[in-house]
């Protein structure tokens, strides 16, 4: 298994809060990020942006290996 360095491990991370909050959204409504750092504010949508783009550094990832 390869060993990850300090940006994939930020890149896992932020998928993993991503996927949960999604998970939350679709079973019960409810935005764990916006209750967390206020729904639209420049902290979540910083937030909500980076997890996209987390997203697509892994889905990159996936298609290189």
């Amino acid at each position: 298994m390869k060993q990850m360095n300090a940006f994939n491990w930020v890149v896992f991370i932020l998928v993993i809060i991503g996927a949960l909050n999604w998970g939350l959204v679709g079973l019960f409504e409810y935005d764990l990020v916006a209750t967390l750092l206020g729904a639209g504010t420049t902290v979540a949508r910083a937030v909500y942006t980076l997890v996209g783009l987390a997203g697509i550094v892994k889905l990159v990832n996936v298609v290189k290996a």
